[in-house]
């Protein structure tokens, strides 16, 4: 039980009219890489549903276990019944209830059968249609052992599974067969079947070290019994085993005088493979680090599950640490084994190496006619040819070097002819930059061929070189222009090109490379050299893209209004969007911010509904009270700085000057009516309060902030 676990407590314990609740669904393996997803939902499935039938305490602290034989749910309080609930139900009309002389008709009989009352007791309601005859139904609670068994169907149904299978003579389906179903209330078994399988009070122990069925009889153990006895170790919701494993990892490491790489993926994949992590230290014959140190991960980390090791001065070293799952009395054949099966694989690595290392790079050029890139858009020449002049522009706009991006352009893609990306596509930008750098290119060039790439995922680094940017923002902009001039842009949860990713990737390259680039117009000349026209506008790229930058600020903590009070103003270049951004984040924390924000919003109504589209110039003459007086000269006086502060960008500065505006905009709107008796007068004050809103309308549309 890790130390997180220990410190939790449910928030309302067990008691007369709670009891703790269990239930775990025993398989054949499941998919490693898609296990973490499917407890999860698991785990939000059973609360959504447990909380819709009113079984689940708010507030209460539930657990999701997994291992690669079981999904298990627990929830430390559960309702031993439903409470007892009232209902109103709606009869008929009241004009059809009762005839002329105010007897019941055969309607309103009816009714008061239905409810088990006589119509005397029924009660009037008035609607939408009329009034309504309605009578109160008192609904007595369902015991949770009645509820369970279907709510966890249920739940089940509901996995995110591709593919579900039919195993044996049965009808059910899963992503695996089942074995077994524990399903305990307190100390009661619940009963019921579930995927083809009644439900008891027992689980199973790790495959090899305890294979017997084991007795759960208190639901709050079952993690503990599991480990002690059955010999294995269950994940949880805060990644538990991943840490745990991760520690064996590294203190096996330093038997070899190394540091392990622990990627997180691998880390949570080797978790969902295991139920009794064993570290075993390995080594492989010196020789193959002449490979390049992605080739060697790849074969260590992407098909063995392997981590490698490095040692002083971050070199990579001829050993590795792979995690078993069992505890064996020969632990050195179980290394040998591990050592001999990468033996094969790291000399079929070297072998193709030394034929890809033997061709130059630029030799590949031509061949890439014969790669298809997408069949509307054309091969991997016709993309280079595209990318190759958006990177040039994109560099000269960057400050960076325009034949350096060409160049990088021109070979960007020749590496997906190489042996070692068929065998290993992962490594397609890795082996591009090795090879160029023997080639002698440019350090510029062999670099963004493998930036160009980046991120490849949340959190992974930038291209650092200019030319690297230039390159990954030209290669991504002309995919998701691409895709979306032949209509196949992303709907919903289906992004089969990964669009979504490649448009988050651009936009962290332009903002956290503080890049000042106009990706509105970069879109329309990508979206221009595409084969395919007429199916996708600028403006649909554009908002997609803008959609990625949301997300990437709302991850940032940004709030959804600021985005959208930013957003209207339409700005073109992302740097510039979130110079907005920031500046209205710190405006707001301002002790002036929540009455302006209000006036805007109060501004915009009042033009709205004045109906105007445009307002002149105010009159001065027609200026009559101090207040409107005063609020123009205080405009009059702030227009010049805050259209210069905005003009270079400086929108935080701009809306600190405007944050003097509060005392005179509440004045005006304590002490004048806007919408006075003479039309001219009335028209002069909505253009003062236009005047007004434009002031803070060079950095966003403030009426759309929600205040307090």
């Amino acid at each position: 039980m890790s130390a997180a676990e220990k410190k939790k407590k449910p928030a309302r314990p067990a008691g007369k009219d709670v009891l703790p609740f269990l239930v775990e669904i025993g398989t054949e393996e499941l998919p490693p890489k898609s296990l973490k997803k499917l407890a999860h939902a698991f785990l939000d499935n059973f609360e959504t549903l447990a909380l819709a039938e009113n079984l689940l305490p708010a507030g209460t602290h539930n657990e999701v276990y997994f291992s690669p034989r079981r999904l298990a749910v627990y929830a430390p309080a559960l309702r031993l019944k439903q409470p007892d609930r009232s209902e109103e139900r709606l009869g008929p009309a009241v004009s059809a209830a009762f005839d002329a002389e105010g007897r019941p008709t055969k309607a309103a009989e009816g009714f008061a059968n239905s409810c088990g009352v006589p119509v005397e007791k029924l009660t009037r309601r008035q609607t939408e249609k009329g009034e309504r005859l309605a009578c109160a139904i008192e609904i007595k609670g369902e015991a949770a052992v009645e509820i369970l068994p279907d709510l966890i169907r249920e739940a089940l149904a509901k996995l995110p599974i591709g593919k579900r299978m039919r195993w044996g003579a049965g009808e059910a389906e899963f992503v695996r067969p089942v074995h077994w179903v524990l399903m305990l209330l307190g100390d009661k078994p619940v009963k019921g079947g579930v995927l083809g399988v009644a439900a008891g009070n027992k689980t199973y122990g790790h495959r090899f070290h305890h294979p017997a069925a084991i007795a759960i009889k208190n639901p709050g153990e079952y993690r503990k019994i599991l480990e002690k006895t059955g010999k294995v170790l269950v994940e949880d919701r805060e990644g538990s085993l991943a840490k745990k494993i991760g520690g064996l990892v590294t203190q096996a490491a330093k038997k070899a005088k190394g540091r392990p790489v622990l990627e997180q993926t691998l880390l949570e994949e080797v978790a969902a493979l295991v139920e009794w992590p064993v570290p075993v230290l390995g080594s492989f014959d010196p020789k193959f680090l002449a490979l390049p140190e992605e080739v060697i991960a790849a074969v260590l980390q992407g098909q063995q599950r392997y981590f490698p090791l490095y040692g002083a001065g971050d070199k990579l070293l001829p050993h590795f640490v792979t995690v078993s799952n069992i505890e064996s009395r020969d632990p050195k054949e179980v290394q040998r084994g591990n050592e001999r099966v990468i033996v094969p694989r790291l000399t079929d690595a070297m072998f193709f190496w030394d034929l890809d290392k033997g061709a130059r790079l630029d030799a590949r050029v031509e061949d890439l006619e014969t790669v298809v890139f997408q069949n509307d858009l054309g091969s991997y020449a016709h993309k280079q040819k595209r990318v190759s002049a958006l990177a040039e522009g994109i560099a000269g706009d960057i400050g960076g070097n325009r034949a350096q991006a060409r160049r990088a352009a021109a070979l960007a893609k020749c590496d997906l002819l190489s042996n070692l990306v068929g065998e290993f596509p992962e490594l397609q930008g890795s082996i591009g930059r090795h090879i160029a750098a023997l080639n002698g290119e440019e350090g510029e060039v062999f670099r963004a061929i493998e930036e160009q790439y980046q991120p490849r995922f949340a959190g992974d680094r930038l291209p650092e070189t200019k030319t690297g940017q230039a390159l990954a923002i030209a290669d991504k902009l002309d995919t998701i222009t691409g895709i979306f001039a032949i209509g196949q842009k992303p709907t919903g949860d289906k992004d089969p090109f990964a669009l979504k990713r490649a448009g988050l990737g651009l936009m962290r390259i332009v903002v956290e490379g503080q890049l000042d680039l106009v990706i509105a117009g970069l879109v329309r000349e990508a979206l221009a050299a595409q084969p395919v026209q007429g199916k996708a506008s600028p403006d649909e790229v554009y908002e997609f893209l803008l959609e990625r930058l949301k997300a990437y600020f709302l991850e940032a903590g940004i709030r959804p209004d600021v985005f959208e009070a930013v957003r209207v103003r339409k700005p073109g270049k992302p740097l510039d969007f979130q110079r907005r951004v920031q500046a209205v984040n710190a405006f707001l924390d301002l002790p002036e911010a929540s009455a302006l924000a209000a006036a805007n919003k109060r501004i915009a109504n009042i033009l709205r509904q004045a109906g105007a589209t445009g307002h002149g110039a105010v009159d001065p003459a027609l200026l009559k009270l101090p207040a409107e007086i005063a609020l123009d000269g205080r405009i009059g006086e702030l227009r010049g700085a805050v259209a210069s502060l905005s003009q270079a960008g400086n929108y935080t500065a701009a809306l600190e000057k405007l944050a003097a505006l509060r005392g005179p905009v509440d004045a005006f709107f304590d002490q004048v009516l806007v919408m006075d008796p003479d039309p001219a007068i009335k028209a002069n004050r909505l253009a003062l309060l236009a005047s007004l809103s434009a002031l803070f309308l060079h950095t966003a549309d403030l009426a759309l902030i929600q205040v307090e």
